[in-house]
């Protein structure tokens, strides 16, 4: 009912569809309009601490069957679980997660890409991946540097050849084995990665249509603006202290660990 009131904060009622009988023209459209109260409760979605347990338990399940590419499980956002895992273990980490009879991640939703230029491997590359049949989602992250390759995953998961493809096109990570490894967003010929975070944002060419040459044209960069000035190198050199500050999660301990 809350959500009616918000999309429909005034209500109209009709005075004439309360009798039909009356046929004054002056009651035929009059109408009474009054204002429903406004919603002040803020939106929260409260987290189940069973569910919660249940994935802390399921973490450590898949930290004692694949010990040798596991190196971390935690719980961020307060139930969203991650596997961290080193970059050979891309694999056999997926294979296990897909094929397992207590897994049974069979849909993988989406592959991002992080880029943090502090680290000695500054590219984070994420898995999403869904199991529709215990309704459960679950992250696995890895990590690489310019010119350490990660294994594709295509012949797991086939969603995964354009992902990896928009990956090596904005960050510039490449996927061996991969069976159509080119650039899938930017224009043929262009240079550089985007969305890593030494790549200027004003870019190296200009594409513009020219009128003389009735097509478009591919230029050099001219900034003709004068007294054009950067006060600042980057805007987040102003907060030093929250630079390389990570979000809020709970790292989950395994048996070995506890003792």
């Amino acid at each position: 009912m809350s959500m009616l009131r918000r999309l429909f904060p005034v209500v109209v009622r009709s005075t004439s569809l309360l009798n039909p009988l009356k046929t004054n023209s002056q009651r035929a459209f009059a109408t009474e309009v009054t204002e429903a109260p406004n919603e002040t409760r803020p939106t929260f979605r409260k987290i189940d601490q069973v569910s919660v347990g249940q994935l802390k338990d399921f973490g450590r399940y898949c930290a004692e069957c694949l010990p040798k590419y596991i190196q971390k499980v935690q719980v961020t956002a307060g139930d969203e679980l991650e596997l961290l895992i080193v970059p050979e273990g891309v694999l056999p980490v997926l294979q296990f997660l897909k094929d397992h009879h207590n897994c049974q991640f069979s849909n993988l939703v989406d592959i991002a890409g992080m880029d943090v230029p502090s680290r000695e491997c500054r590219f984070e590359v994420i898995y999403n991946i869904l199991s529709l049949r215990f309704n459960a989602r679950i992250r696995v992250k890895t990590y690489t540097d310019e010119l350490t390759p990660i294994e594709s995953c295509n012949d797991i998961y086939k969603a995964a050849n354009w992902y990896e493809r928009e990956i090596w096109d904005m960050y510039g990570v490449f996927f061996s084995n991969h069976p159509d490894l080119r650039r899938i967003l930017t224009d043929y010929g262009f240079e550089g990665h985007p969305f890593r975070k030494d790549f200027p944002l004003s870019g190296y060419v200009e594409v513009r249509y020219d009128d003389e040459k009735k097509r478009v044209v591919v230029e050099p960069l001219e900034l003709a603006q004068e007294f054009r000035r950067f006060e600042l190198s980057a805007p987040w050199e102003q907060f030093p202290n929250f630079r390389n500050a990570n979000p809020a999660q709970e790292e989950v301990k395994t048996e070995k660990e506890k003792k």
